[in-house]
């Protein structure tokens, strides 16, 4: 015990310092191995081992069809397409936002590339229409983190990886508690508009104006519309696995960002490799390094003392399961969405399992803790970098980020993690899981 109290210390310290997460989760692992007396010499070729699987080849590449897409002009396409729609009410370009984040999100799989991609196109339209930049850059952070729940999300790669479940299951327990985050966070964004004076609403088209448009705008979209359709269609399809259909993703963005969008040529083609490939390497050291001290916390005991300490507290289930929550979001406040999820895992996994939850329900209620605890301070990953994109301050963000996790991310973790069905349903109805 007294061993893993001193590697928390030694993480969180480091994390303090400011040292770089994959080389924090070393540093806990080394105080681990120096104070427990473990031979080292394990755990290299055991981080070695558990990161060589065809599953994880499937990141890296998301991450650069991703980057791909982000690049290639897909993104403005589907913004162009969603504004026909619900462009022209008030506060409506929020939900053009929304919607747009979660088509890309079924598109990319990536959170920051969502962000990136969405934001930079919505907010300056948002910006010029008078919207506040407090509240507009509140809503595109937990808005990128739709990409997390709609699928294929590459969190739920790495948690089927590390808990040894079916990735194609994991995909499908997270599309109900997406779906519901988009309408909640759609109304949220509504009603914080309700009153401002500010906000331009564009004259509605004449009926002939409209109908020409919408058909441009529809036949533009459409090859970005057909990408969601051959990566979940071939995955669930049964005629790819998700490495491949991450590699067809690639070889889908690169003619569609080249030669019908005429986006992804020169410095953006290259940037999309230099800026994928930084990705992927970060991933993958850290899962390196998170897969090594989840290993030895798992040889601690780690998982038998959390459920030992949680049931000294309360025998009741409902409660154990609120806990298990509590305890998520408090990771993902602290750090990035990928290094929450690796370490947890391993640790809460077994302990989910103990209270009578199945693995896959817990697949979807650890994504939409993720997600609201990475738009939460005080490290709030996407908080911080949907205040870059926007050009807004923190303190301008906070007061309707608050609002948004009031209404939109805690009622989706209430009903996700309570009512079972919304996660199996899917899976079930599938034949996925039992």
């Amino acid at each position: 015990m007294s061993v893993v109290i001193i590697a928390n210390v030694v993480l969180v310290l480091v994390l303090i310092l400011g040292v770089p997460i994959p080389l924090a989760f070393f540093a806990a692992t080394l105080s681990i191995v120096i104070f427990g007396g473990y031979d080292h010499t394990f755990l290299l070729p055991y981080g070695y081992n558990k990161i060589s699987s065809i599953i994880l080849v499937a990141i890296p590449l998301f991450i650069l069809a991703g980057s791909l897409m982000e690049k290639g002009g897909i993104g403005k396409s589907l913004v162009d397409f969603v504004e026909m729609f619900i462009g022209k009410i008030k506060g409506g370009l929020g939900v053009v936002m929304v919607v747009s984040c979660g088509l890309f999100g079924a598109i990319s799989g990536s959170g920051m590339a969502t962000l990136s991609c969405i934001g930079s196109i919505m907010l300056p339209r948002m910006y010029e229409a008078g919207y506040p930049k407090g509240i507009s850059s509140a809503v595109i952070s937990s808005g990128a983190l739709l990409s997390l729940l709609i699928p294929p999300s590459l969190n739920q790669i790495l948690y089927a990886f590390v808990g040894s479940q079916s990735v194609l299951a994991s995909f499908m327990a997270t599309l109900l508690p997406g779906i519901i985050m988009i309408i909640l966070l759609s109304l949220t964004n509504l009603w914080l508009l309700r009153n401002d004076t500010n906000i331009q609403i564009a004259e509605p088209m004449p009926k002939k104006e409209f109908a020409v448009t919408l058909g441009k705008r529809t036949g533009k979209a459409i090859p970005a519309l057909i990408a969601p359709l051959i990566i979940l269609g071939g995955i669930y399809g049964g005629f790819m696995t998700p490495t491949e259909a991450a590699a067809v993703s690639i070889i889908y963005a690169i003619p569609v960002g080249l030669l019908i969008y005429k986006e992804l040529r020169g410095k953006a083609f290259k940037d999309s490799l230099v800026s994928a490939g930084t990705t992927a390497g970060v991933v993958m050291i850290m899962l390196f390094s998170v897969m090594v001290l989840s290993r030895l916390y798992v040889m601690e005991n780690v998982p038998q003392m959390i459920l030992n300490a949680m049931f000294s507290v309360s025998e009741n289930r409902a409660v154990l399961i609120l806990m298990v929550n509590l305890f998520l979001i408090a990771v993902g406040m602290l750090m990035d969405d990928t290094s929450a999820i690796l370490l947890t895992t391993p640790i809460i996994l077994p302990v989910v399992i103990a209270l009578g939850i199945h693995p896959i329900h817990y697949a979807a209620i650890m994504g939409v803790n993720i997600g609201m605890g990475c738009a939460m301070p005080p490290v709030a990953p996407f908080l911080y970098l949907g205040a870059r994109v926007g050009d807004a301050s923190i303190d301008e963000m906070l007061k309707p980020t608050f609002w948004i996790i009031m209404f939109a991310w805690l009622p989706t973790l209430l009903l996700t993690t309570y009512v079972p069905s919304l996660s199996l349903f899917i899976p079930r109805a599938l034949g996925l899981i039992i």
